[in-house]
C-alpha cells in the first residue's frame, strides 16, 4: 500500500546526486587465474524528498559505480520530510537487517550510522534519530531504510486518505 503510489516515474528535472554506499570484490577462481568482479551499491537523492538505491555489477570499480547509479535512478521513490525531520517514528525489516527512525528537533543532526547515514542524507533528512538493528549488512541496511521511508505519511497524506479535514486528523 504505501510504496506503489510513491513511484517517480520522471526524473529528467531532478538534480540527482549520487553516494557510494560499499563495494564489494568478488573472486571467480578460473583454470587461467583469479578473475576480479566489483559490485557497487549506490543511493542518489535530490535531498528534497526524493531517494533511489541501485547495484551496479563491472570488471572494473567506476563502470560498477555508473551502472549502480543508472540502477538507481530507476526506481526513485517521493518521502514526505516535514523540517528537516521524519513526521513520526518508524520501524522497518528487509531481510535480517532492521531499521528504527525517529523525528528529532532542529539542530540535532543526522545520528544514524553507514548506509542509513548515506539514504538519509540523500533523501534530504537534516535532523533524524535513527538506530539499525540486527544485520549490518549494507545491501539489506539501504532497502530497510528506503522501506521505512515510503512507509512514512504526513498529515496532508492521512487527512486524504480518511476523508476528513487537516483539523479533525489533529484534534481526533
Amino acid at each position: 500500500m504505501a510504496g506503489n503510489n510513491k513511484r517517480i516515474r520522471n526524473n529528467n528535472d531532478l538534480e540527482l546526486k549520487d553516494r557510494l554506499v560499499a563495494i564489494n570484490r568478488v573472486t571467480k577462481v578460473t583454470k587461467g587465474g583469479r578473475t576480479f568482479s566489483f559490485s557497487a551499491i549506490v543511493v542518489v537523492g535530490n535531498e528534497n524528498g526524493v531517494v533511489g538505491w541501485g547495484l551496479g555489477k563491472a570488471g572494473e570499480v567506476t563502470t560498477a559505480i555508473a551502472k549502480g547509479v543508472e540502477a538507481a535512478k530507476k526506481n526513485l521513490v517521493k518521502v514526505p520530510i516535514i523540517n528537516g525531520t521524519v513526521p513520526h517514528e518508524q520501524l522497518a525489516r528487509y531481510g535480517g537487517a532492521s531499521v528504527f527512525m525517529k523525528p528529532a528537533s532542529h539542530g540535532t543532526g543526522v545520528k544514524a550510522g553507514g548506509a542509513m547515514r548515506a539514504v538519509l542524507e540523500s533523501v534530504g533528512v537534516t535532523d533524524v534519530l535513527a538506530k539499525s538493528k540486527g544485520s549490518s549488512n549494507p545491501h539489506n541496511l539501504v532497502k530497510a531504510t528506503i522501506e521505512a521511508l515510503t512507509e512514512l505519511r504526513d498529515a496532508a497524506t492521512i487527512a486524504e486518505q480518511r476523508g476528513v479535514s487537516m483539523d479533525k486528523v489533529f484534534n481526533g
